[in-house]
């Protein structure tokens, strides 16, 4: 067993998990891979997003925090980001309205004076047996939440991001091998490695660079406030390396792509899977 079953509320509470994820709290080490940079992280107050923030910050960056309302998660990732020397904004909201992205993206600059690297994290997902349980409205918030949002976020900075900038993208491993009782969540990260192909050609005249992660099962809250108890229990063991992934061990994969050392990194999908082939 790799955690006990146990469930959540959506959107779930990184504090309230058993055991609860490694981000790297105690022990990512930075070495200042982006020293002076500005970044804006969707997502960033759990899992995945708390792994990058907290090296994001160590590595010498300033880090502005988007969450949906898990607000002691967010103070407590803000916190860590402060402890590194650097500076934390926190945007509450959720991110499937585009006003709301375009406010992200507002603050960012005013706090900021401009943003080097965009990682589009947030996500939604849901667990169904069947296609004709999920409701029309969650299948819209779910492209609204994990696709629009990257677009809505990445047209609203992209005015204020230079030559050498970087945009990164959360996909998934079921990007191309869909889990069927997640089928809103499996295309919406299909979709997005697709676009984030599709702006690495676009924005390349630019010099600005375009690439996307494909996790496979990592521990963080969207899986006990989205899944079964019995599937949480179980959660990671199908994988060649038979564990769930810690969202630290993402950390790395986020920092190298938006360094000045991957500068002629674009268009990627870089897999994080546990061994899991992304094709």
């Amino acid at each position: 067993m790799n955690q006990p079953a146990q469930q959540q509320d959506v959107p779930g509470r990184q504090a309230e998990m058993t055991p609860p994820p490694d981000c790297g709290e105690q022990s990512y080490q930075g070495h200042e891979r982006l020293a002076g940079k500005k970044a804006v992280i969707t997502g960033g107050d759990s899992g995945i997003g708390r792994a990058v923030a907290i090296a994001y910050a160590r590595e010498g960056a300033d880090v502005l925090i988007s969450y949906l309302d898990e607000d002691d998660d967010a103070e407590d990732t803000a916190r860590y980001v402060r402890e590194a020397g650097r500076k934390a904004v926190l945007v509450r909201g959720d991110v499937s309205s585009a006003a709301h992205c375009r406010e992200i993206v507002d603050t960012a600059v005013r706090e900021f004076g401009r943003i080097d690297i965009l990682v589009n994290n947030a996500a939604f997902q849901m667990t169904h047996e069947t296609i004709e349980e999920i409701p029309d409205e969650e299948w819209e918030h779910t492209f609204r939440t994990n696709v629009s949002a990257m677009f809505y976020l990445t047209k609203a900075a992209l005015p204020h991001m230079g030559e050498g900038s970087s945009i990164i993208a959360s996909s998934s491993v079921n990007s191309d091998m869909p889990s069927p009782t997640l089928a809103p969540y499996a295309a919406t990260k299909a979709a997005i490695a697709n676009f984030a192909a599709s702006l690495a050609q676009l924005l390349g005249p630019r010099g600005i660079r375009v690439n996307s992660v494909a996790p496979g099962p990592i521990w963080t809250p969207l899986i006990p406030s989205t899944m079964p108890p019995d599937k949480v229990e179980s959660f990671g063991e199908d994988v060649p390396l038979g564990r769930p992934g810690q969202p630290v061990e993402l950390a790395p994969v986020y920092v190298l792509l938006a360094s000045d050392e991957a500068s002629f990194i674009s268009a990627a999908r870089v897999a994080v899977t546990g061994g899991r082939p992304v094709l």
